[in-house]
């Protein structure tokens, strides 16, 4: 077996106890009444609106007549996208092709402090017509964004530089060759309604309808062009009715959430404390393990990662969390069964961990797999349409449409980080602790691990 050196234990620890401490703390500094956040923690949860509460907005269109209901549905799939693509995947989306009107209720930002209405629609970002226009005003326009792109994505380049990735349709990339071969040199200014978003100028002849907007970005930037450029992708631009906003109240609200928090950390240290009695030292570090797959699991809901957001944490989206908490036990329960297994087959403690940790990944592994695929499969199934995942959800099962539900797309989301945190906290990080900590004199007893003193 290969050793593991002694002070693997501690450091393991200490990593994963302080990675789930700054997780629920996060660090930030205030000066003045302006506050600079390093980490974010707990509170940067977005909470969904059955826990907070929310807004309810009312979109209509800024023409009158020949809106038809593929228009709407058009405008309202655009609308839900967006909304996820800002992991807000929390809310309610429904069309009026009546009153032609798009109705949306979406919760609060984690850093709303005023809860102002007008301030949380203003988040999503204008809702506009987007043109792409010859020179540095909107009055020859050479693409529409409902008729010519598919989508915007930030990403970079082979030089590592920050850029903007546009995707056209086929009637986009004729009419981009044809306009990108007159104006090399000149510009192209992009328009969303009467607001400039930004004017690159054009470098070459673009005719394979993959245009490239570079220039000088950060991660943030791009993103946000990315962003305005897909929200204004609509068939006519939307406006807010100032006067039909509404402040939507939550069904459960914080104090349920509190009662929640609670409960659910009796329920933890009840947990830890039935598998310390049960399975000894292998219980004291499944106990370990589990509060470092709860740290992970927040921090990739918090936006605890630099360059990542909050997600939208909801009841589904807790549930998840809980099951996914489940798994990471029941894991933990496999590889303490089978070292005591190992141990009634005569083995040694040394030979017993790693028997044990073997054997036991097999299953682990077949029962900790299949929940990932469904976790996959609901987050391409009701996720945004222009994801990784949803492409590919839709090329395996073309016969079953995706559609963009944030509640399941939440459950799925919280459901794979917690399986993903599993095997690295209940199986990776188990084992090196087990491995390291058996190597201490004082923890050479048999009975520690399940054994007994025949042993050795």
């Amino acid at each position: 077996m290969k050793r593991t050196g002694k002070p693997v234990f501690f450091i393991v620890a200490i990593l994963l106890i302080a990675l789930t401490i700054t997780a629920f703390t996060g660090f930030a500094s205030y000066y003045g009444d302006t506050k600079n956040t390093y980490i974010k923690g707990s509170e940067d949860i977005r909470w969904g609106i059955d826990i907070s509460g929310g807004v309810e907005a009312i979109f209509s269109p800024d023409v009158d007549t020949d809106i038809t209901k593929s228009m709407m549905d058009a405008a309202k799939e655009i609308i839900e996208t967006r909304l996820v693509n800002k992991n807000i995947t929390d809310y309610e989306v429904f069309a009026d092709y009546t009153n032609h009107q798009v109705i949306v209720r979406f919760p609060w930002s984690s850093e709303e402090e005023d809860f102002n209405p007008q301030a949380a629609v203003a988040e999503l970002g204008e809702t506009a017509l987007l043109t792409f226009c010859e020179g540095e005003d909107n009055e020859k326009v050479i693409l529409t964004g409902s008729e010519h792109v598919k989508s915007a994505t930030a990403g970079v380049d082979e030089k590592g530089n920050y850029i903007v990735s546009l995707d056209l349709t086929g009637s986009g990339k004729t009419a981009f060759a044809e306009a990108t071969t007159r104006l090399v040199g000149q510009t192209i200014s992009i328009w969303l309604d009467d607001a400039l978003i930004s004017a690159p100028t054009v470098n070459e002849a673009i005719n394979d309808g993959k245009a490239m907007i570079s220039g000088n970005f950060d991660a943030k930037s791009a993103n946000e062009l990315a962003d305005k450029i897909n929200a204004g992708s609509l068939p006519f631009a939307l406006s807010v009715d100032d006067s039909k906003l509404n402040v939507v109240s939550p069904t459960l609200g914080a104090e349920a959430l509190d009662i929640m928090t609670l409960a659910g950390g009796i329920a933890f240290i009840l947990i830890c404390i039935t598998i310390i009695l049960k399975y000894r030292l292998c219980g004291v570090v499944a106990s370990i393990s589990l509060i470092g797959q709860i740290g992970l699991m927040i921090a990739c809901i918090s936006g605890y990662f630099p360059g990542t957001d909050s997600f939208t944490l909801t009841i589904p989206g807790i549930a998840g969390i809980i099951l996914s908490i489940g798994m990471g036990v029941d894991a933990n329960v496999i590889t303490s069964e089978r070292i005591k297994d190992e141990f009634r087959k005569g083995k040694t403690i040394d030979g017993a961990i790693a028997a044990g940790y073997s054997e036991g990944w097999n299953a682990i592994f077949d029962g900790n797999i299949t929940i990932v695929i469904i976790a996959f499969i609901l987050m391409g199934a009701f996720g945004s349409a222009d994801s990784i995942l949803a492409q590919a959800y839709n090329k395996i099962m073309p016969f079953f449409s995706s559609t963009i539900t944030g509640s399941v797309y939440s459950f799925g989301y919280s459901l794979l980080i917690g399986i993903i945190a599993n095997f690295i906290m209940g199986v990776w990080c188990s084992k090196l602790m087990t491995k390291s900590i058996s190597r201490f004199k004082i923890f050479r007893n048999p009975w520690l691990y399940g054994g007994t003193k025949e042993n050795v």
